[in-house]
């Protein structure tokens, strides 16, 4: 893929195709980890042992970030690409596959209020290390916190052809608060 995402890279990934969207950035909200836990408790009973890694990512997971009201989580199995290992019992659970690609699958759900965005890779996979490498840099680092939360609510003032470029153009400063936090691929 480029560096620079297309209609019809994102065409091929999305499972409904491209979406038009404004993003929506509210204050953080206390109940985001208690309702996190609620998933990932149901995530490791629907999946048992299929389940190596169950993570809270993304800005709801950081205390005091702004963000979308969307918990985001990382969950880790084994292969992603064998879809018949998980896939029919996340979606008797309510989750909708959204994005299909290489050692990766994203699933959303809706509670009232919030939704969630469930992605699913092998649990050593690099995105993975990434995630959690950026999420306690922004945990310990309240400049860090400041910069990201300031650059989400500047984009927020668009609308976007789909929600990927939202996150496409976050890129440059998430790269620099990654560095800060001492990833290396």
């Amino acid at each position: 893929m480029s560096d620079r995402l297309t209609d019809d890279e994102l065409a091929e990934r999305l499972v409904h195709g491209l979406r038009a969207t404004r993003v929506t950035i509210v204050d953080y909200d206390p109940t985001w980890p208690a309702r996190f836990e609620r998933r990932a408790a149901e995530l490791r009973a629907i999946l048992g042992d299929r389940s190596k890694l169950i993570e809270h990512i993304g800005s709801t997971s950081v205390p005091g970030l702004a963000a979308k009201p969307i918990i985001d989580i990382v969950l880790g199995v084994d292969d992603p690409e064998d879809e018949q290992a998980y896939l029919p019992d996340l979606v008797k659970a309510g989750y909708e596959l959204r994005v299909r690609e290489p050692e990766h699958r994203c699933f959303r759900s809706e509670e009232p209020d919030v939704s969630i965005n469930l992605h699913c890779y092998p649990p050593d996979h690099s995105e993975v290390r990434r995630y959690l490498v950026f999420r306690d840099r922004l945990r310990a680092s309240d400049a860090d916190r400041d910069l990201y939360a300031a650059t989400k609510r500047e984009l927020a003032r668009r609308e976007w052809r789909d929600v990927n470029y939202y996150a496409e153009a976050k890129g440059p400063v998430i790269d620099e608060i990654l560095a800060r936090g001492g990833w290396r691929e």
